[in-house]
C-alpha cells in the first residue's frame, strides 16, 4: 500500500512539473509585457529570463521531494539523505520567496504609470505566502526527523 501512494505522490509531482512547464513556455507567448514582441525578443526579455531564474529553485525543490518519496517507499525514511532532501527543500523555498519578493519590488517601484500591477503583486503575494508555509513545514519535519535520526542512533548504541 506504501509503495502505491509514494508512486502517486511522485506522479502528482512530476505532474506538478510539467504543468508548471509548459505555463513557463507558453505563458510568455500569450500574456504579459513581451505579447507583441517576436520571438527571440521574448524569451530575451530580462524579465522573463528572470522568472525562468527564479523557476530554478522551484524545480529543484520538486526534485528533493521527488527523491524524498523515493526514500519513503524504500523505507529509507530515517536516514540522513531524507534529512538532506527536506533541508534543500527549506532552503529552495526561501530562495524562491526572496526573488519572488524582489520580483514584486522590481515591478512596483518600475511600472508604467497607466498599468495596474495589482494582480501580478497578488500573485507575489500568494506564491510568497506559499512558499514560507512549505519552508516551515519541511524545517519542521527536518528538525522532527533529525530528532527521530538521534534518538535511534543513540538507541542502537546503547542495546
Amino acid at each position: 500500500m506504501k509503495r502505491i501512494s509514494t508512486g502517486f505522490l511522485q506522479a502528482v509531482i512530476v505532474l506538478i512539473g510539467i504543468v508548471v512547464l509548459a505555463v513557463l513556455i507558453r505563458l510568455p507567448l500569450t500574456e504579459g509585457r513581451a505579447v507583441n514582441l517576436d520571438l527571440l525578443s521574448i524569451y530575451s526579455d530580462p524579465f522573463i529570463l528572470y522568472g525562468y531564474a527564479t523557476s530554478i529553485a522551484f524545480f529543484v525543490a520538486l526534485y528533493k521531494a521527488f527523491k524524498l518519496l523515493a526514500y519513503i517507499g524504500q523505507n529509507k525514511v530515517f536516514s540522513s539523505n531524507s534529512v538532506a532532501a527536506l533541508k534543500s527543500i527549506k532552503y529552495c523555498a526561501i530562495v524562491f520567496s526572496t526573488l519572488i519578493v524582489i520580483a514584486g519590488l522590481y515591478i512596483t517601484l518600475s511600472h508604467n504609470k497607466d498599468d495596474d500591477p495589482a494582480g501580478f503583486l497578488a500573485i507575489c503575494i500568494v506564491t510568497t505566502f506559499a512558499s514560507i508555509v512549505v519552508a516551515t513545514a519541511a524545517a519542521i519535519f527536518e528538525k522532527i526527523l533529525q530528532n527521530a535520526i538521534d534518538m535511534k542512533s543513540e538507541n542502537d548504541l546503547t542495546i
